[in-house]
C-alpha cells in the first residue's frame, strides 16, 4: 500500500513521493523538506507554485502547522520556482498523470 497524503494547497491526495514536506522553523519561516526527514510538526504541499500560492490564500499553512501567527513561506516559494525551472513543463506534466492516477486508485 502506498501512503496517501493531502496537499494542503490543493487539498487533493497524492502518494506521499509526489509531494513536497514543509516544516516550520523556530523563527517564524517556512522551509521546504523534499527528503522529508527534518524534525517537527509538518505538512504536505503539490510542488507547483499555484499550490502553495492557494495554500497562502486559505491560510492553510498557519492550520497545518499549528502556528500562532501567519508563518513566512518566502523559502518554500523560492524552492518551487527554482524546482519548476529546472524540471520544465515535461515533468510537470508527469506529476499531473500520477496524480490523477493516484486519485483513479483511491475512488476505486
Amino acid at each position: 500500500m502506498v501512503p496517501v497524503r493531502t496537499c494542503i494547497g490543493s487539498r487533493r491526495r497524492a502518494p506521499r513521493s509526489s509531494l513536497l514536506r514543509v516544516v516550520a522553523l523556530s523563527d517564524g519561516r517556512v522551509v521546504a523538506d523534499p527528503k522529508a526527514v527534518m524534525p517537527g510538526r509538518g505538512a504536505w504541499l503539490t510542488p507547483t507554485v499555484e499550490a502553495h500560492d492557494q495554500a497562502v490564500k486559505r491560510r492553510a499553512f498557519r492550520r497545518a502547522l499549528r502556528l500562532d501567527h501567519e508563518p513566512d513561506t518566502s523559502a518554500v516559494r523560492d524552492y518551487l520556482e527554482a524546482l519548476q525551472r529546472s524540471a520544465g513543463s515535461t515533468e510537470q506534466a508527469r506529476h499531473q498523470d500520477t496524480t490523477e492516477q493516484a486519485e483513479r486508485l483511491m475512488d476505486n
